[in-house]
């Protein structure tokens, strides 16, 4: 029960990517609020509370501010303090060249893919500092690193994940808090619905491994780098990409 007394608060955790790493977190023995703007997050959170697993559920945009405080509000009531934050939540966007898409539609995916991992990050720190311990793990992307063709809002959103995630490591790296991300290649997830068929072969085609990413692939990376095992490192980008990552 590596996680055992631990308060892990997942954004986007209906399903998914975010499901299955909350998922991982409670069978460890952590506590989890899973956020999410679909109200059948509180259907996940009554099928986790039937195997056992601790959590509450909050409903709600992750790229509004009041969200973030109402989550934060309720995991505190309930359970003191938070040590774990995921910021899991994302879109993937219309895919266009960047000259067929309206301006609306980089605001859209900004506001969901940093937007709502600033705000996260914002509303949780000072609870971290106050209990001398945090551990911050955002999902960024491999199109983060390398941009893919027609999806400019989320490769440029998901490299701008990767800045803040170096950045506040530095700012935080004399504390006990620790802030990395993850740069996933194509996961089989319900955000693949957002994408075009020639979009998800592209991609396909550009991974050595030659498949999709699993969901606890994911969620077993994420895992360690949100214990207390993960002490050294900071600001990193961990690759879960399937050869694809050349940096």
């Amino acid at each position: 029960m590596k996680f055992k007394d631990k308060v892990a608060l997942i954004t986007g955790a209906y399903q998914g990517l975010g499901k299955g790493i909350a998922k991982k977190l409670g069978e460890q023995g952590c506590k989890l609020i899973l956020v999410d703007i679909d109200e059948r997050v509180k259907d996940t959170e009554k099928e986790f509370t039937n195997t056992g697993i601790d959590s509450i559920s909050v409903i709600g945009d992750v790229s509004k501010e009041s969200t973030a405080n109402s989550a934060v509000e309720k995991g505190v009531k309930k359970y003191n303090k938070i040590d774990i934050l995921v910021n899991n939540a994302g879109i993937g966007g219309i895919n266009q060249p960047l000259w067929d898409l309206p301006v609306d539609e980089l605001d859209r995916v900004y506001a969901i893919n940093l937007r709502g991992v600033f705000i996260f990050c914002k509303s949780v720190i000072p609870l971290m500092l106050k209990h001398k311990y945090g551990r911050i793990v955002n999902i960024a992307s491999i199109a983060g690193k390398e941009g893919n063709p027609n999806a400019v809002p989320y490769s440029a959103t998901k490299s701008a994940v990767i800045g803040l995630t170096k950045s506040l490591g530095k700012e935080l790296a004399k504390t006990e808090i620790r802030v990395n991300c993850v740069t996933p290649a194509v996961v089989k997830t319900s955000i693949l619905d957002e994408f075009t068929e020639e979009h998800i072969n592209y991609m396909l085609e550009k991974i050595p491994i030659g498949r999709t990413g699993k969901i606890e692939e994911v969620a077993n990376m994420v895992a360690w780098i949100a214990s207390e095992e993960c002490s050294f490192s900071t600001g990193a980008v961990f690759d879960i990409s399937g050869g694809r990552a050349t940096y």
